[in-house]
């Protein structure tokens, strides 16, 4: 049912089979004609015009004449009757395209550390679903939570552990080692791992504490009772390198950052006992998704299934 606000004291409801009804008599000038073209019998039409009628409290036709005339308040009705369903054929479309994922609108959290790993699946959505608009917002995983949380974002990409007060559902994705890097010559040659222990005293640059990474190792620091000294932090983790690379201290960077730096004046060892994780998440209130969040997960669980760091 819609409501129909023409030349009546009161808005009036409007059976939008009805007012289709209505419509295609008109436009075929004919009760028998509209019939067939509405696969129904003459006698449904005329009762769903009179009905029209009767819920607009107005006759819409002339019908003591041999061809159908239009009142003033039917010409009306029939002009913006057009308008209507034309607007309810359009909705029906977009529908139908929503609920194949042709169409809608995602937004996205994710956090600077994390974006470089979704480039393979931006690239695949992108392919395979053009006409989804898509915005990426970037903050650090402690505010996309957040937003997540407010309803800001329909999802967002974090690294555990998540904030338990905000109650959001968890659902990991990839996790990678975590590595100490630092300038050649400051570990044992031939080292191949470093054990966290060896962290304490050690002057390290860590990215700040907004970042899930920083949170993480220093909840591991507690854990195993160190007190490594934190000579600089940074929003970047290439400033984090160039800092390692000027001797100010060791960086601690996940695995993937690794394969990126290439130059013999670093040294780069795993982190075992305990071996850290940055384990990287998705996040949302739980419930209903989107058609096109459903679809960015779909490529996105395709994608960091078959990476070195994906779940498994």
């Amino acid at each position: 049912m819609i409501r129909l606000n023409i030349l009546f004291r009161k808005p009036a409801t409007v059976d939008i089979r009805a007012l289709r009804y209505f419509t295609e008599t008109v436009r075929l000038n004919s009760f028998s004609r509209a019939a067939d073209a509405l696969h129904v019998t003459q006698s449904t039409v005329s009762k769903m015009v009179r009905q029209l009628e009767q819920e607009l409290d107005a006759p819409l036709l002339i019908r003591d004449s041999r061809t159908l005339q239009l009142t003033d308040t039917g010409r009306v009705v029939y002009e913006q009757g057009q308008q209507i369903l034309a607007a309810m054929q359009r909705l029906h479309a977009e529908i139908r395209d929503t609920q194949a994922q042709r169409l809608g609108h995602l937004d996205i959290g994710i956090p600077p550390m994390i974006n470089i790993l979704c480039t393979p699946v931006l690239k695949a959505f992108r392919e395979r679903h053009p006409e989804i608009v898509l915005k990426l917002k970037e903050d650090t995983g402690p505010q996309i939570e957040q937003r997540v949380a407010s309803g800001e974002l329909e999802i967002g990409m974090t690294v555990l552990p998540v904030d338990p007060a905000l109650e959001l559902e968890v659902m990991p994705v990839a996790r990678y080692p975590i590595w100490a890097v630092a300038q050649a010559g400051s570990f044992q040659k031939g080292r191949v791992t470093l054990r966290c222990r060896q962290l304490d005293g050690m002057p390290l640059v860590m990215l700040n504490n907004e970042f899930g990474l920083t949170r993480s190792l220093r909840g591991t620091f507690r854990e195993i009772g160190i007190a490594p000294q934190v000579a600089a932090q940074s929003g970047q983790w290439d400033w984090l390198v160039a800092m390692a690379l000027g001797g100010m201290g060791t960086a601690l960077l996940p695995e993937p950052f690794i394969h990126r730096i290439a130059t013999d004046q670093l040294q780069a060892v795993r982190l075992t006992e305990p071996e850290v994780q940055w384990q990287v998440a998705y996040v949302t209130r739980g419930g209903y998704l989107s058609h096109a969040a459903r679809a960015w997960m779909a490529v996105s669980a395709e994608l960091f299934a078959g990476g070195p760091g994906g779940p498994g």
